[in-house]
């Protein structure tokens, strides 16, 4: 029986001689490789947990299971009877021919690289590209995943990313939003800024510095435009502009100060004029 055991193991398979145990312990070897790799990846993430932000450990973490499991597909590529010398003498013809087929896959990964160095962006942040707003998922080699604000995942290569400009919502610290307030002409415009003005300081989350800018910035067709701007923390910013600008609608109809209402004037001829007061006075027949 281990006659038999042998011999279906180290039977030469291929003109090389690899055997039925070479690819066996290949195979061995490149999961023994991506275990080492997701262990000591884990590890290194955890001792850095409370020192660097989460979206650096990512990337530590993806660049050390990339090393791992390439150390380990060398080590185990010589009981496949692979010369590595010849690999290393072809390398040159072998990058020439990728570079060419494969440009647009390097070029993602090269701006990923840089990406990660640069760090114009991280996970969780609020960004924009292009016509793309959400939230950052992931940061991989080749592409960003952005989790939009409908729920819709959305993958951007990097070289997409990379050659974008891109909008980081959260990357400071406050945000400032702004509204155009209409109010008629009758209105009093001083009163107007006022009642603004002390909605928006009862808000906790208006920022005090810096601190608002309200002021009329349009005589328009219909009434007058008052410009507001606000400052708000980054974290809330959506929610502080929802909540102000319906407290603010609220406060100014409570003054019984108004929102305007399109109007228009229109104008007849003389002649038309004079036919329609006729009218009206001797009622129309």
């Amino acid at each position: 029986m281990s006659d038999i055991f042998s011999s279906v193991l180290f039977e030469p398979l291929t003109e090389s001689g690899v055997t039925a145990a070479d690819i066996i312990i290949f195979t061995l070897i490149l999961l023994i490789s991506v275990v080492v790799a997701k262990i000591i990846s884990m590890t290194i993430k955890g001792h850095l947990s409370e020192k660097i932000p989460m979206n650096d450990r990512e990337v530590i973490g993806k660049i050390i299971s990339i090393f791992i499991f390439i150390f380990g597909f060398l080590v185990a590529l010589p009981y496949l009877k692979v010369n590595l010398s010849g690999i290393f003498v072809a390398g040159g013809l072998f990058a020439i021919v990728v570079g060419i087929a494969g440009q647009t896959f390097f070029a993602n990964a090269i701006s990923g690289v840089i990406l990660f160095l640069e760090r114009p962006i991280k996970i969780g942040d609020n960004i924009g590209v292009g016509d793309t707003m959400g939230t950052v998922e992931d940061i991989q080699i080749l592409s960003t995943v952005i989790k939009t604000y409908d729920g819709i995942f959305t993958r951007i290569p990097n070289q997409t990313m990379f050659t974008s400009d891109i909008r980081n919502y959260v990357a400071h610290v406050a945000r400032r939003f702004e509204y155009t307030v209409g109010i008629r002409y009758e209105d009093d415009a001083e009163l107007a800024k006022k009642i603004i003005w002390d909605v928006i300081s009862e808000h906790p989350f208006a920022l005090k510095k810096p601190e608002p800018s309200i002021y009329v910035d349009q005589l328009g067709d219909n009434g007058v435009n008052i410009c507001v701007r606000i400052w708000s923390p980054s974290s809330v910013w959506w929610d502080v502009r929802t909540e102000l600008l319906w407290k603010i609608k609220v406060a100014l109809e409570a003054e019984g100060i108004q929102i305007p209402f399109p109007q228009r004037t229109v104008w007849f001829p003389d002649a038309v004029r004079n036919e329609v007061s006729v009218k009206s006075a001797y009622g129309s027949e």
